[in-house]
Formats: structure tokens, C-alpha cells, sequence
């Protein structure tokens, strides 16, 4: 039987609109856009043009530094525009898809007849290393870093997060196919969920399988990383998401590229949450139409509401996103007396509303707003972090380090093995409204820049 860690501190958000494990039709997008900043660390080089025509996994920019590194179209036709903007700082970059979809041809491959330095190569050349992040840094992996270890997170924890044991219906063999190309590159470790029975999770081959159990942030590999393997300075893993496995697995096995996610549509403002198949970078206007509430204003997400990224709903999926969102922006709002008026129906992490009396007799989901409800103020030493936060790091401690530009003080207190992601729980209970996600992410990139 696989190796069980079981999670205390943590905190699940039960919300209203969870997907039903169903799939509904959305009319052709037209339009697919990569945005390079949804690759962080790379700095993009485009290599097309306006008006130019591109293949199915021909590349629409590379990065400077590792030129080998592609980042290529999910769909073939016409680039409609290359958007620019301060200091020509490349934004996004968008192709109309054609009608009859033409692709580069890769060649179909055996894995298990394949070296580590070809798989590497297979996946550089198709686009698909782009999909690898590493730690530290949690930036786009360096194909030229030999890592000790690499992880997949066969679950998310998040509120509202999609099922993978639902995607993976009828992707099996690809799923396991691209765990097989990853095992050739370095020792490959499978996190699942308890609650997971599919058998090509826990009977998966040629990796490690660890099985979780506890509440979000259990699902973020960073925090799986903690419990197996922590990052010591000097040390670097990669880390992959379950449905870019998939990609991989339909790579080797039919010699072209697929990036087809399966999206979970959810939120409060959603009519019928479910699930729908789209591309990557995929024009979302067709999937929000007819579909949510009418009568309020709306904030759409490409992600979960914890970590993902605000939109319009007339912009594009996010390269890396397996989730949409759709909450109320809560401006609409006026509440008597604030947050002193007792409650029954508001969600409360430090119980300030009398929710949580009902909560002991049955679970129930909230609809929750974007407020912030409360202004920023000066970090308090409250412990209000650890509760949520399930590393042996001190999070307060480490947030003042970055503030304060100090290096040693970061690394002694854990900075190479986290990313912005495994603070989101600590941002949503924290008192002082510090943005905490943003200022780990500085001080990534910070570390980064003076370090390499």
C-alpha cells in the first residue's frame, strides 16, 4: 500500500457552485492567445509575425535565454496580433484558428525505447517543456538542470477545484505514457488524494505513489514536495500538472500536439456549473455566454478563487489553468452595522459570526464575494499563518525577510522550497490584509536575480 501523510493545519472553503461531473458544448472559440506572463521567468523572444500563418505546435515565441525553450501555438492559422506594450515588453500574442486545423508532425514514439536526453529533447522541441516548472524560484524549469526528483499532483485541494479522476476518463493510457517520459528524466514521485480509487492513480507505474490526506493546501506539490523530499539549497526539482502529463502521453502517442484541457466552469454566478473540453489560451466569450447571473457584478477568474487571476470575460484561459470562476464582486453591497452585525450565513475562519454553530450540524456552502473588507495595516505576529500553513517554515518570519531584502535571513527560513500558491490560505485569513502572495512572488524573483 502506498505511503500515507496525513495534514492537520490547513483550511477547506466550502463555496456554492461546485462543477457537476458532466460536460456541456461550447461553440468553437475562434481565437486562442499565449500570454508570456503566464510563463514566469521567461524572458520572450517572438519568432512570428502579424498576419502570418503557424501550425499546430509551431512556435510563437521562445525564451531568450534558453532558445531551445518554445512556446508554440495550441491551434494552427493566422496570428491576428503581437500586443506590446511599455518598452516593448511583449503582453500576448493571439492566432484566429483556422477551419481545417493543420499540424506539425513530431512522429509518434515509444518511450521505453527512448534515452533520457531524447525524451528531453522531444518535449523541448514540441513545446511541452514549457509546461515544467521548478523549485526554487517556481519558475519555468531550466532544460539544462539536472533535477533530483520530479512531482505530479494528481489532485487539488482548492475551493471549487476540478476532479482529475473525472479528466482522466478515457486518458489513462496517456496519463501513464507521460509519467513514463517524465520517469526517464529523473525519479518521478505521484501525489493522490485518499479519496482518489482510479487504478491508474494508485496502481500508476514507474513512479513513487504518496497518498494524502487532510485539508487544502494538501493539493498544492509544493506542499507534497515538504513532506517527501524538502529542497535543500543547491537542489532542484520540477514540478508538472496532471492534465500537461496528458499532453505529453498524446504527444509520444500520436506525434502531434493536444493541448485540450478538460475546465471546470464553477462559482455562485455560474447557472449550471460543469465541465467543458478547451484549448489552452482558448477565447472564453462563447463559455460565459447564457451562463451566469444577470443581475449583479461579477468577477471572473481563470483559476480558483484563491490563486487565479482576474479577467474579463471576453478574455483568454490561462496556460495553466484547469478551472474558471465566477463569484460576485460584492460592490453592490451594503451591510448594516459591518462586520459587528451577528451573522448565520457569512463564512468566518476566527468564528466572528455565529455560522459556525449551524456548520457543526451540517456543512454548508457559501457564497462569498471579492471585498477585501478591510484596508492593509502593519503585519501582526498573530499565528494566525501556522494554523493554515503546513510546512515546518515560520511564515511571518520569512514574509518580514523578504520585505526586508534580507537574503541570508531567507534562506535559513525556507524560501527555496515555497511558491506564491502555498501562501494563498495565509493571504485569505490574514488580518492585516497584507498582500502576501505578491510579496513572495518579489521575493522570488528577487532571490533569483541576485543569486543566478
Amino acid at each position: 500500500m502506498a505511503n500515507v501523510i496525513k495534514l492537520r493545519k490547513g483550511l477547506d472553503i466550502n463555496l456554492k457552485g461546485k462543477a457537476t461531473e458532466e460536460y456541456f458544448l461550447v461553440k468553437e472559440p475562434g481565437f486562442y492567445t499565449l500570454v508570456p506572463d503566464d510563463f514566469p521567468g521567461v524572458t520572450p523572444k517572438v519568432v512570428v509575425k502579424e498576419q502570418e500563418y503557424v501550425m499546430a505546435g509551431g512556435p510563437l515565441f521562445v525564451d531568450k535565454n534558453h532558445p531551445e525553450l518554445k512556446f508554440v501555438s495550441p491551434v494552427s492559422g493566422v496570428v491576428t496580433s503581437v500586443e506590446r506594450g511599455e518598452r516593448r515588453k511583449v503582453m500576448s500574442i493571439t492566432v484566429q484558428a483556422a477551419e481545417e486545423q493543420d499540424y506539425v508532425e513530431f512522429g509518434a514514439q515509444k518511450v521505453s525505447e527512448l534515452s533520457t536526453d531524447a525524451v528531453k529533447a522531444a518535449l523541448l522541441e514540441a513545446g511541452l517543456f514549457s509546461f515544467m516548472k521548478q523549485r526554487p524560484y517556481d519558475v519555468i524549469a531550466d532544460p539544462n538542470i539536472t533535477p533530483k526528483a520530479i512531482f505530479v499532483s494528481a489532485f487539488d485541494s482548492s475551493p471549487l477545484a476540478p476532479s482529475f479522476e473525472f479528466a482522466l476518463k478515457g486518458e489513462e493510457v496517456n496519463f501513464q505514457t507521460g509519467l513514463d517520459a517524465l520517469a526517464k528524466m529523473a525519479k518521478t514521485y505521484l501525489g493522490i488524494s485518499v479519496k482518489q480509487s482510479s487504478s491508474a492513480l494508485t496502481q500508476a507505474k514507474n513512479v513513487t505513489v504518496t497518498v494524502f490526506d487532510g485539508p487544502h493546501p494538501a493539493g498544492n506539490v509544493g506542499i507534497q514536495i515538504h513532506q517527501i523530499s524538502p529542497i535543500n539549497k543547491g537542489e532542484t526539482v520540477w514540478t508538472i500538472g496532471t492534465q500537461e502529463v496528458i499532453f505529453i502521453g498524446r504527444l509520444f502517442a500520436t506525434g502531434r500536439v493536444d493541448f485540450t484541457r478538460t475546465v471546470a466552469v464553477t462559482g455562485s454566478e455560474v447557472l449550471k456549473p460543469a465541465y467543458c473540453k478547451l484549448a489552452v489560451g482558448a477565447l472564453l466569450t462563447n463559455v460565459f455566454a447564457g451562463n451566469v447571473t444577470k443581475d449583479k457584478t461579477l468577477r471572473y477568474i481563470s483559476g480558483n478563487v484563491l490563486t487565479g487571476k482576474q479577467i474579463s470575460p471576453n478574455q483568454y484561459l490561462g496556460a495553466f489553468d484547469n478551472q474558471l470562476t465566477v463569484i460576485p464582486e460584492g460592490i453592490e453591497v451594503h451591510e448594516l452595522a459591518g462586520w459587528i452585525m451577528p451573522r448565520f450565513d457569512q463564512f468566518s475562519v476566527n468564528r466572528s459570526y455565529f455560522s459556525w454553530i449551524l456548520d457543526m450540524f451540517k456543512k454548508r456552502d457559501y457564497v462569498l464575494d471579492a471585498r477585501i473588507k478591510g484596508g492593509e495595516r502593519h503585519m501582526i505576529m498573530s499565528n494566525e499563518y501556522d494554523k493554515v500553513f503546513p510546512m515546518d517554515i515560520l511564515p511571518e518570519f520569512l514574509l518580514k525577510a523578504i520585505i526586508a531584502g534580507d537574503i541570508d535571513r531567507m534562506e535559513q527560513l525556507g524560501i527555496y522550497e515555497v511558491a506564491p500558491e502555498d501562501f494563498a490560505l495565509c493571504e485569505f485569513v490574514c488580518s492585516s490584509k497584507v498582500p502576501v502572495q505578491r510579496i513572495v512572488r518579489e521575493g522570488l524573483d528577487g532571490l533569483r536575480e541576485e543569486m543566478c
